[in-house]
């Protein structure tokens, strides 16, 4: 019995290291998920994402953004925290070399909105 409790503990363990979700709300210290909202469109995100609430936003080159904030690596390489978000944002290709998302010119203010609309996203 003890052993099959350990090896529960040990599996449930490792399953939330290689991609589990993250079951907390994230807040985003001076963000605004509305002014998030209008940067998206305003950048046409949804050229490449699927963004829930973002009209027109069907775009099939990068990941679907729903429930942004349950996971556990932004471009499946950095760990889903707000501020390496928001630099992502800003920059991605000086974050992950090989990405496929261009740099855009997003500030850091605009940047911070996203990552707020985006960590609200169901």
């Amino acid at each position: 019995m003890r052993a099959h409790f350990v090896a529960c503990v040990i599996a449930g363990a490792l399953l939330a290291g290689c991609g589990g979700t993250k079951e907390f709300a994230v807040d985003v210290p001076g963000g605004d998920a509305e002014r998030g909202h209008a940067a998206l469109v305003a950048y046409q995100c949804g050229a490449c994402h699927v963004i829930a609430g973002v009209a027109g936003a069907r775009g099939q080159v990068g990941p679907p953004l729903k429930e942004f904030r349950h996971r556990v690596y932004i471009a499946g390489r950095l760990p889903n925290e707000p501020t390496t978000l928001i630099r992502f944002i800003q920059n991605p290709p000086a974050m992950i070399e090989d990405t496929a998302m261009p740099e855009v010119g997003v500030s850091e203010a605009q940047a911070t909105d996203m990552a707020a609309y985006l960590y609200r996203l169901e």
